[in-house]
């Protein structure tokens, strides 16, 4: 069963999908979709967008659980697949990490790589792409502001991937994993306004504001990191 999320300044539904309840997120402008993380049914997916033409699809980390149906998906719809440069080659089976390619993903191309400070115009949405390491080291947060949704009286977005749940963080213990690098990412992100609607890979969803009590306090300061000199803008 598909749920759907009131408030925010895109039109958002998503599927809880797979052995460890992924959320498969498609947003939309009202006419084109983007599909977050698709996993372990392309049929599933598809009954979701139900018709809506797919502009991309965006990988926020290499781990199977995120992927899964990528290929699939891209082979029926045509969408460009999006990744950060540095999960990428994971992705596309160019490399490999002992223990997880213990799972039945099935490599995907990758036809746009990504890095921090990018802006992604997918149809009429600009993201604005967010470096988050610590879960993987090409872990991305994207961001949204309403003033460029299809709703702009709503609320900003932030697609989380395994970065920031509610009330926690990613695991870092996994190889390529790092705490270290977490900190750092949550500090880009707590610059963000607490009214930012935050769209984790798993479980319920949340806000900053939230979080700013919950996990920010815990492990980010108040000296943020956000945005780099050599923003540039990838249209795709």
């Amino acid at each position: 069963m598909a749920y759907r999320m009131e408030g925010g300044c895109l039109n958002v539904r998503f599927e809880v999908l797979g052995p460890i309840d992924n959320n498969v997120y498609v947003i939309d402008d009202g006419a084109q979709a983007i599909v977050v993380d698709p996993t372990f049914s392309a049929d599933a997916i598809e009954a979701v967008l139900g018709g809506m033409p797919v502009s991309a699809i965006v990988l926020t980390h290499r781990h199977w659980d995120h992927t899964d149906a990528a290929a699939e998906l891209r082979r029926r719809t045509g969408a460009t697949v999006i990744a950060h440069e540095l999960d990428a080659p994971y992705i596309t089976g160019e490399k490999h990490v002992l223990g997880e390619d213990d799972h039945d993903a099935q490599p995907c191309p990758v036809d746009h790589v990504v890095r921090h400070g990018d802006v992604v115009q997918i149809a009429s949405m600009p993201w604005k792409v967010l470096h988050t390491p610590g879960h993987t080291p090409g872990s991305m947060c994207l961001y949204i502001d309403p003033r460029f949704g299809c709703h702009p009286q709503g609320d900003p977005l932030l697609i989380s991937g395994d970065t920031l749940f509610f009330g926690t963080i990613g695991r870092t213990d996994f190889v390529g994993g790092s705490l270290a690098d977490m900190k750092r990412s949550l500090k880009r992100l707590a610059i963000l306004r607490d009214s930012t609607i935050v769209l984790p890979g798993h479980g319920d969803l949340t806000t900053i504001g939230d979080e700013r009590v919950r996990v920010f306090a815990h492990y980010a300061d108040d000296e943020p990191d956000f945005g780099c000199d050599d923003d540039r803008t990838v249209t795709v």
